[in-house]
């Protein structure tokens, strides 16, 4: 008998609309080091099986599958599920994977925690810090120092200019505009 390589297998957690849109950018991003059958959505109480070519599995069936590692990003908009998923993720020994489109743009001295996703056309200007599990949807900006707590959200076109500070789970919704003050 020979042997069987077992390969790592990368979950988005969340098979709505957001969880839709992460797929191709984490699929691109890992374009080189896998097949797309490595690739799944990860859901508590999946409608189907099969989503836009990905298999979509309940957590146990993500934990079930043979894999030599498990990485996934978190595709939940709401800030308090998408913390108790973290937590389900690192007591299972899951990694955290963040995600970026090709066109991001990252400027100087940015600290970015982990589990992140930003989407097409996201800019990060200089001198900010950002906390862990953010999400910047399409056109959204952060510009020089400022500072994002843990579990943000940006919905799409958010502009946060210079000087802001936002607080731990804030959703900011589309086309908000802060300014320093």
């Amino acid at each position: 008998t020979g042997l069987t390589m077992t390969l790592p297998l990368y979950g988005v957690f969340g098979a709505s609309g957001f969880g839709r849109e992460v797929m191709p950018l984490l699929r691109a991003q890992l374009q080189q080091v896998v097949s797309s059958e490595q690739l799944v959505f990860i859901d508590d109480a999946p409608s189907t099986t099969k989503l836009n070519g990905y298999d979509v599995l309940t957590w146990a069936e993500f934990l079930a599958r043979p894999a030599s590692q498990r990485s996934v990003v978190l595709a939940i908009a709401n800030s308090r599920i998408r913390e108790v998923l973290a937590q389900r993720c690192q007591a299972a020994g899951v990694h955290q994977l963040s995600v970026q489109a090709a066109n991001v743009v990252r400027m100087d001295s940015i600290t970015l925690g982990e589990g992140a996703v930003l989407s097409p056309f996201v800019s990060l200007t200089s001198n900010i810090r950002i906390g862990c599990y953010f999400h910047a949807n399409f056109y959204s900006y952060v510009a020089h120092d400022c500072i994002i707590g843990d579990f943000v959200t940006f919905g799409p076109r958010v502009m946060c200019n210079g000087n802001v500070h936002i607080e731990d789970h804030a959703y900011i919704g589309t086309g908000a505009i802060l300014k320093q003050g």
